[in-house]
């Protein structure tokens, strides 16, 4: 066993003494309590999301000055609270103006329902040779309130058409928007097949889905014949059964000739030669149609003398529309067009509606129509065109 050696001798040198040994005690800090979580702070948070974003606000704020004070925890969640509140305060503030805004046109609207009488009605219940009203005789208006009324009465609208459109309607195109015109002109040409008999204040109107009401499952086509200058009192109908079926044949004819002229290319000539020479062909074989109905006819008492004159005018027109259909150049088939188009008077047809009974007043969209009866170069169609509502 060893031991250790003695401490040096002399003054100032002495072994260092032990360490003493470590004592048992409690952690620092023990006994002192740890600071609150402010209630304000957490409440802030739960009234912000769920009930009352303001009052979120004013806990929000409530809290932090007692944190301050009173040194407690939960700063950081006052914060966020804080935070939350304004957020959904703000979003809360522009809803109801939203809907306020929304509250306030649809009670507008209803409230001019002493302008229009009828029954209020769905759209979507509206069927062929329904009549109705809408307030102020708006027919532009994106979702007018429409009130059924029998067509004995005073109305602004009587429906020539009404479908459900098939999955690749593609709303709101240029596409369909021409398919949905399309339509409901030659409806209307159904619907009252005597056009030189229609009101000169009737206009068609159609009401289609939007991108947007597509998305909500609208899916109603709705053709409508309209006088919004003045009330009509009396269904505008005139369709086959109405008619004799000579007439039935002439005017089906007539008035396929008519649309197809006033259906020409939207392009103009100089841009899309090909397309009106397409359309040219299509004016050519449908003045052949109506020629075979006349031909048909030309025998009836009455009807030789105005039969033989349109036929003849008929066998013009066709050559020159031919001609039109073979030009090389933009300017060759607008020289071609507008001979074609003055090739048919507007008395000789006057003479041959007269022959068969119908009306001879010439309407006013065939007065107004450069170049006669289809429009010429550069005038257009010779029907005003339809006028839509989305």
């Amino acid at each position: 066993m060893t031991t250790p050696p003695s401490p040096p001798a002399g003054p100032g040198h002495s072994w260092p003494p032990p360490s003493p040994q470590p004592a048992w005690g409690p952690p620092p800090g023990y006994g002192q309590t740890a600071p609150a979580l402010n209630g304000f702070a957490l409440a802030s948070l739960l009234v912000g999301l769920l009930c009352l974003p303001p009052l979120g606000i004013v806990f929000g704020i409530v809290a932090l000055v007692q944190i301050a004070k009173k040194r407690q925890r939960g700063k950081a969640l006052a914060i966020v609270g804080l935070a939350v509140s304004v957020a959904m305060t703000v979003a809360v503030a522009v809803t109801a103006g939203a809907v306020a805004t929304a509250l306030g046109e649809r009670y507008d609207r209803i409230a001019e329902t002493t302008e229009a009488e009828g029954d209020l009605t769905d759209m979507e219940d509206l069927g062929k040779g329904a009549c109705f009203n809408v307030p102020g005789g708006d027919m532009m208006d994106d979702h007018p309130l429409i009130y059924k009324v029998a067509c004995g009465r005073p109305h602004h609208g009587e429906v020539t058409h009404a479908e459900r459109l098939g999955p690749d309607a593609a709303p709101g195109s240029q596409e369909a928007d021409r398919a949905a015109e399309d339509t409901c002109w030659k409806a209307q040409d159904a619907y009252a097949m005597d056009t030189w008999a229609l009101p000169a204040t009737v206009e068609m109107f159609y009401f289609a889905p939007s991108r947007e009401t597509w998305r909500q499952g609208d899916r109603q086509l709705l053709c409508v014949m309209a006088t919004t200058e003045e009330e009509q009192i009396g269904s505008l109908r005139h369709g086959e059964d109405e008619l004799a079926p000579q007439q039935v044949e002439f005017l089906k004819a007539a008035n396929a000739l008519e649309f197809l002229l006033s259906r020409s290319p939207d392009e103009d000539v100089e841009d899309a030669l090909p397309d009106y020479q397409a359309w040219a062909r299509k004016v050519h074989g449908a003045l052949g149609d109506e020629a075979k109905v006349l031909e048909g006819h030309e025998g009836r008492p009455g009807m030789d003398v105005a039969a033989r004159a349109t036929l003849k005018e008929i066998e013009a027109a066709r050559t020159l529309w031919m001609k039109a259909s073979q030009a090389r150049t933009p300017a060759e088939f607008n020289r071609q067009w507008e001979l074609a188009v003055g090739a048919m008077s507007v008395q000789t047809e006057k003479s041959l509606r007269r022959a068969y009974g119908l009306a001879t007043k010439v309407p006013q969209w065939l007065e107004e129509s450069p170049g006669g009866p289809g429009g010429g170069p550069g005038g257009g169609p010779g029907r005003n065109p339809s006028v839509e509502s989305v």
